[in-house]
């Protein structure tokens, strides 16, 4: 018989209660599962669900001559095609700072589970917008991530790669002191359900914030 994996109503209601709106970042590799766990996440804590890839692919289809809403390719495969066309018209750098920008617009809302993309905690200035939430690193193993991406050319990063462990393997080390960062780390070396990792993600939200008082809470 299927068990749940989520907290009880109650304890649920008291995380929801601690956050007090506050948004949450998933960050981490390509592969970790953040465009997977995120929309999980954002629907048990009643917030909303935003992917950066996704926002940022939206805002650049039409001068790329694109358009969403008529296309024969699926929005994954048109996201995907967006963003590696822009890598190669202009550039990483130039794509890091409308990664940047989209980041900035993001972080004026609440009550979002975002979505990052995998080298958005790259850039030191995308913390400043970072740490005005909780940040939750989602930490796969290199086997894991490996066992994932195995045949995904259609990554910008990994499109040339002809090794796809040492390719994964130098992007972690080059990034693994920005994501350490984070608020919450979670590490897995498991293939773990979405709901076991959500699971993990709400045992760890009550031990890195505080419970508002009623001062801090109630009108002045």
């Amino acid at each position: 018989m299927y068990r749940s994996l989520l907290p009880a109503p109650y304890y649920l209601d008291r995380i929801v209660f601690d956050l007090q709106g506050l948004n949450i970042y998933l960050i981490g590799m390509m592969g970790c599962g953040k465009s997977t766990i995120g929309p999980l996440l954002a629907d048990r804590l009643g917030y909303n669900f935003l992917d950066t890839d996704t926002t940022l692919a939206k805002s650049c289809a039409t001068p790329l001559g694109y358009d969403f809403d008529n296309t024969e390719l699926s929005e994954s495969e048109l996201i995907a095609k967006i963003i590696s066309e822009l890598f190669q018209t202009v550039g990483e750098p130039e794509f890091r700072q409308i990664e940047t920008q989209v980041l900035a617009e993001v972080s004026a809302y609440t009550r979002l589970v975002v979505a990052t993309g995998g080298g958005i905690a790259i850039e030191r200035e995308n913390w400043n917008h970072l740490h005005q939430g909780l940040v939750i690193w989602l930490d796969p193993s290199l086997d894991l991530l490996v066992e994932r991406l195995q045949g995904d050319t259609s990554r910008p990063i990994l499109a040339n790669s002809t090794d796809l462990r040492a390719t994964l393997d130098l992007k972690l080390a080059e990034r693994r002191h920005r994501y350490a960062e984070a608020d919450i780390h979670l590490p897995f070396s498991d293939n773990l359900l979405a709901e076991e990792i959500v699971e993990r993600i709400f045992t760890a939200i009550p031990t890195v914030l505080k419970t508002p008082t009623s001062e801090s809470t109630s009108a002045p």
